[in-house]
C-alpha cells in the first residue's frame, strides 16, 4: 500500500473533503440525469434518437455514486449523533428530511409524471384533472416498458426517504443498544486500520451482494421489498456512521487508494465492454455473473479510491466560499434538477436543434435552473424548510470563522444548528 501524506484529524468537526466529495458526486448525478434522457434505458421522458454509444459513459458511475453518497451521509450523521440524544437526533433528521419529501412529492414531482404521460404516453389530459388523479392514485397509467405509474410517487427523491427510515432505524438502536454500536465501532476499526483489510473485506461483501441479492431482487426503489438497493444503502451508511471519525480507519482508506483505483479501473473497462458487447442484455450466464462481480469490484473500490484521494488532497485544504455556497445549495439542486430535465428535454427537442446541441443547452439549462430556484428559495423563509434548508438564513462568516465545521444532514449544509 501507498504512503499516506499527514492530513487533518477526522475526530474534529471539520471535513472539508467530504463536503467537495458530496459535491461532485451530485454534480455528477445532474449530468447522469440529462443523460438518461439520450441513453436507451427507459426513463421519464426520452429523446426520439437514443445514443447507444452513450452507455460506456453512463455506466462509469452507476455502481458507486450512491453508496458513496449514503456513506457520507452516514458521516454526518455520526457527527450529529455525538452532540446530541438519540431522540433530538431523530427530530433534527426528521425535520430537515420530511418536509422537502413531502414537498417534492405534491409539488416537485409530479411535473415529471404528467411528462411522462403526456409525452411518453401520449394521452392528453388537462394539468387539474392529471393532478386529481395523481393525487388520489387513480389516473391508472400504464407505461409499456416499465409498468403501472404508481402515484403520489417520490421517484428521485427516493434517496431522501431511505436516509429518512436509516436515520429512525439508527436513533432506536441508540436508544435500546448504543453500547453494541462501539463495539461494533471498535472491533471493525481494529481490523478496518489494516489498508488490505478496508479494502478486500466490504469488496467482498459488495461482490456477495451483487452476486446473491441483486439476481433475485430488482431496485424498485419502493422502500418495501428493495432488499439489494438497502444492501448497497444501509451497509455504506453503517459503515459511515460507524468510522465517521476514526483516523485510523481513514488512514487506512488514504493508504488503499492507489489499489483501490487500479481495481475500479480494470472493473468498470469489464463493465462497460459488456455494454457495448451485449446492447440487448442478452449475454450467456457466464457473462452475467462475470459482470456482475466486476460490478461488486467496481462498486467498493471507487469509493476507496474517491475517498482516498480526497482524504490526501483535500482534507487539510483551505476552505473558501465557493465551497460553503455549494455546500448549502446542493440539496436544493438535488431536489430540483430532475424535474427540469424532464421538463426542459422534450421542448429543446422541439427547437429542431442538432443533438450536441440540444445536450449541452439541456445541461445548461438545468444547471442555470438550479442555481436560479436555489437563489430564490433561499431568500423566503417559508420556503427554505421545503428544499432542505435551516429556517433562517445564517449570518455571512467571517474571516475568522470561514472553517466551518461539516454540518450535513442529508446532502448538504443545514445551518449551524446541525450539529
Amino acid at each position: 500500500m501507498t504512503s499516506t501524506p499527514p492530513a487533518a484529524a477526522v475526530s474534529g468537526e471539520r471535513r472539508l473533503d467530504l463536503d467537495w466529495v458530496r459535491i461532485a458526486a451530485f454534480g455528477l448525478l445532474i449530468l447522469y440525469h440529462c443523460g438518461m434522457f439520450y441513453v436507451p434505458w427507459d426513463w421519464h421522458v426520452k429523446s426520439p434518437h437514443p445514443v447507444e454509444t452513450l452507455k460506456p459513459l453512463m455506466v462509469l458511475t452507476n455502481p458507486w455514486r450512491l453508496p458513496l453518497l449514503f456513506l457520507v451521509s452516514g458521516v454526518a450523521t455520526r457527527f450529529m449523533a455525538d452532540k446530541m440524544t438519540a431522540g433530538a437526533l431523530v427530530r433534527q433528521r426528521m425535520w430537515r428530511l420530511l418536509p422537502p419529501l413531502v414537498f417534492g412529492m405534491l409539488v416537485i414531482v409530479p411535473p415529471q409524471t404528467f411528462m411522462q404521460v403526456t409525452q411518453s404516453l401520449h394521452q392528453s389530459i388537462s394539468v387539474a384533472d392529471f393532478y386529481a388523479r395523481y393525487l388520489t392514485a387513480s389516473g391508472h397509467w400504464v407505461d409499456p416498458h416499465t409498468g403501472p405509474i404508481i402515484t403520489p410517487t417520490w421517484n428521485h427523491l427516493w434517496f431522501v426517504t431511505y436516509l429518512a427510515v436509516y436515520s429512525l432505524i439508527l436513533g432506536a438502536v441508540l436508544v435500546v443498544g448504543r453500547g453494541g454500536l462501539e463495539r461494533a465501532r471498535e472491533l471493525g476499526e481494529r481490523l478496518f486500520r489494516h489498508p488490505w483489510a478496508v479494502l478486500v473485506i466490504p469488496l467482498a461483501g459488495a461482490v456477495a451482494t451483487r452476486m446473491i441479492v441483486s439476481p433475485r431482487f430488482h431496485d424498485t426503489h419502493a422502500l418495501v421489498s428493495d432488499w439489494n438497493v438497502h444492501a448497497e444503502s444501509a451497509l455504506p451508511f453503517l459503515f459511515g456512521y460507524l468510522f465517521g471519525k476514526s483516523d485510523a480507519v481513514w488512514t487506512a482508506i488514504a493508504r488503499a487508494r492507489w489499489p483501490a483505483l487500479f481495481l475500479a479501473v480494470i472493473a468498470y473497462l469489464g463493465y462497460a465492454a459488456y455494454q457495448v458487447a451485449y446492447p440487448a442484455y442478452d449475454a450467456p450466464a457466464s457473462v452475467a455473473a462475470a459482470v456482475r462481480f466486476a460490478f461488486g469490484v467496481d462498486q467498493w473500490a471507487s469509493v476507496v479510491a474517491i475517498l482516498g484521494f480526497a482524504r490526501v488532497h483535500l482534507a487539510a485544504a483551505q476552505d473558501g466560499p465557493v465551497r460553503r455556497y455549494l455546500t448549502d445549495a446542493i440539496f436544493p439542486f438535488y431536489i430540483v434538477h430532475q424535474t427540469i430535465i424532464v421538463i426542459a428535454a422534450p421542448w429543446l427537442v422541439s427547437l429542431g436543434l442538432p443533438q450536441g446541441v440540444e445536450a449541452a443547452l439541456l445541461v445548461a439549462v438545468t444547471t442555470a435552473g438550479c442555481f436560479g430556484i436555489y437563489e430564490a428559495v433561499r431568500r423566503v423563509q417559508v420556503l427554505r424548510p421545503v428544499f432542505g434548508l435551516s429556517w433562517r438564513r445564517k449570518a455571512a462568516p467571517s474571516a475568522r470563522g470561514a472553517g466551518r465545521p461539516f454540518r450535513s444532514v442529508a446532502l448538504g449544509a443545514v445551518g449551524e444548528d446541525a450539529i
